[in-house]
């Protein structure tokens, strides 16, 4: 069959790649075109527009954005009834996402969502457009189910794609010497994959490095930027950058500053203590916080419903509040003891790999019963 994909940043790229190499195992004779990033041209197919050119996040980025955004929602329609795909499949980024489901159920061209709109954060009437929109929803998160449950709503929890990914991970041994990371324990900088994150929040990160001698900084490079890129931040610090290599940094890491988003989860789920940060537009958190009616932002929270790793957002992420709860990270031994026994209970809610090849079986079960 012929599979459309669109996926709108870098987890979406990972999840739709995982996705992808789960059909080809059904579907030997799969065809793929998309909208993503370089792991799923690794699978095969054609792409059509890489996120990096799509990654708008926040109220007043994405109104600044809305005439690129809206050209490539037309590209994305125009393409898909040019090519006719047998299966749509849709991975997160709402905004864009069920702009494309509403234009593919004029066209009879039945949806399947991977990955659920985070509607249980804001604004969660928008279920009734996603009922409305879409065909198959497939959850990775365990408390989706009984939301969406409460709006009349039946979908198909399939587990998390993240531990598809680590559990097909193969650690380098020769990383540490590779790089010339031995002799001090590691603190990782995950800045985020978006230029917008990256600018927010890096300098903040990189500014701790000088307060923790004893210890080495490592900077997680996201995949659509270059060494150059991050030059401009790093002021002459020895601070390295690696590329296709966060897995491998996180395994060896001691504890970690990380940007919110899929990153933190993939952090906790690889036993590493961390401090959650996030800094974003003006405006833009100011309507979030009248909007958002959360608890927490970071996934290991929302999944524990308990502040298990410390977010800083906004005001709060500042030089001397990441040293400080860094500092309880790596040197008071009770606290770094409690975030460990909280991440083996996230482990157990979090069950076991499969996420992708659950989710693939079902929407080639679907697509033959359509």
């Amino acid at each position: 069959m012929k599979y459309y994909l669109v996926a709108g940043e870098a987890s979406g790229d990972m999840h739709g790649a995982n996705l992808m190499k789960a059909l080809k195992a059904l579907d030997p004779d799969a065809e793929f075109r998309f909208f993503g990033g370089d792991l799923m041209l690794a699978e095969g197919g054609t792409l059509v527009k890489h996120y990096r050119e799509m990654a708008y996040m926040g109220f007043v980025e994405v109104i600044a954005n809305l005439p690129a955004i809206l050209k490539n929602i037309k590209q994305c329609k125009q393409d898909i009834h040019s090519w006719q795909p047998d299966v749509l499949i849709l991975i997160d980024i709402p905004g864009f996402n069920l702009k494309i489901a509403a234009y593919a159920q004029t066209i009879g061209l039945k949806v399947n969502y991977y990955i659920s709109p985070k509607v249980w954060a804001w604004n969660q009437k928008r279920v009734l457009k996603i009922k409305k929109v879409v065909n198959h929803l497939f959850c990775i998160l365990p408390f989706e189910v009984d939301f969406y449950k409460t709006w009349g709503m039946d979908v198909d929890y399939v587990g998390n794609p993240l531990l598809d990914a680590i559990a097909a991970f193969k650690p380098d041994p020769d990383f540490l010497q590779q790089h010339q990371l031995i002799g001090k324990k590691i603190i990782a900088l995950l800045p985020g994959s978006r230029k917008q994150e990256i600018s927010n929040l890096l300098p903040d990160m990189i500014s701790i490095a000088e307060r923790f001698p004893e210890h080495q900084f490592v900077i997680a490079g996201a995949p659509s930027f270059k060494q150059d890129y991050y030059d401009q931040f790093l002021n002459g610090e020895n601070i390295p950058v690696l590329f296709d290599a966060t897995y491998n940094l996180l395994s060896h890491a001691h504890a970690a500053v990380v940007a919110s988003g899929t990153a933190t989860l993939e952090t906790a789920l690889f036993h590493v203590p961390q401090v959650v940060v996030y800094k974003g537009n003006t405006l833009t958190i100011a309507i979030a916080r009248m909007l958002v009616k959360l608890n927490f932002i970071s996934l290991v929270n929302l999944i524990m419903n308990k502040g298990v790793v410390k977010e800083l957002i906004q005001e709060d992420c500042t030089t001397a509040r990441i040293s400080e709860e860094v500092d309880l990270l790596i040197n008071n031994k009770e606290h770094r003891q409690k975030v460990l026994t909280d991440y083996a209970e996230l482990d157990i809610r979090m069950g076991q790999p499969g996420a992708s090849a659950k989710t693939a079986a079902l929407i080639v079960k679907y697509a033959a019963n359509k």
